[in-house]
């Protein structure tokens, strides 16, 4: 059974939720503010978390980045308002996913179930090999985890996911479009500035003058490659 968190602090919306969840055989916890949903994600271990931003006592993306902290759970953000930048920041604090309110039900579940079902799987692309080590670089496929020189680098689901695929083929330049079909699936809604957000979230993470990278390249006007 897959554990889901809903947060939002209008109980109407976390009741429809919690309930068509249950119906697909999911274990629901609510929260109605920040403060209560990073408890509650500090507590328990959850399959995916459906997070609104605007919230009570901290945002939502004030809670997100504190929950990338400390785990790489994957992350829906649940927004009211439909401008980029929004989906952006969303994606900027380490969100996984985004749903513009109002929206229907039916497009929650299928975006839970797209990303429990991409969540932990490599790319079909990828090799078997469990451990790859590449100029300093190790990513153990078994545990979800890279190091640099040693040093572990928290990741969320889609930067492993990103790296890993990008490292497993090297010096093959990947488009935007897709990077977007094979991490994010071809049904997501996003465009290639999601691919661009999280490339740099990721270099900021991994290379030390993330400028002039040393793991991830950019093929201008094609795409990015590992070298």
């Amino acid at each position: 059974m897959k554990k889901v968190l809903v947060v939002d602090d209008e109980k109407s919306i976390v009741k429809g939720i919690k309930y068509s969840l249950e119906q697909d055989d999911m274990e629901v916890d609510v929260a109605y503010d920040g403060g209560e949903a990073l408890s509650k994600a500090k507590d328990n271990t959850y399959d995916i978390i459906l997070l609104d931003i605007m919230l009570p006592v901290h945002t939502g993306l004030e809670v997100c980045q504190m929950i990338r902290e400390f785990s790489d759970v994957p992350i829906i953000m649940l927004t009211a308002k439909g401008e980029d930048m929004d989906k952006i920041l969303g994606l900027e604090y380490g969100a996984d996913d985004y749903i513009t309110k109002p929206f229907n039900i039916l497009e929650v579940k299928a975006r839970i179930k797209a990303i429990l079902r991409r969540n932990g799987k490599a790319s079909a692309e990828v090799d078997d090999s469990k451990v790859i080590e590449a100029k300093g670089l190790k990513i153990d496929l078994d545990s979800r985890r890279v190091y640099i020189d040693g040093e572990e680098v928290n990741l969320t689901a889609k930067e492993f996911d990103l790296v890993y695929l990008l490292v497993s083929n090297p010096n093959k330049v990947y488009s935007r479009d897709q990077l977007l079909d094979l991490i994010w699936g071809p049904s997501y809604p996003g465009d290639a500035r999601t691919v661009d957000v999280h490339v740099r979230r990721l270099r900021e993470k991994i290379e030390a003058t993330p400028a002039t990278p040393k793991y991830v390249h950019t093929k201008w006007g094609v795409g990015y490659y590992f070298a």
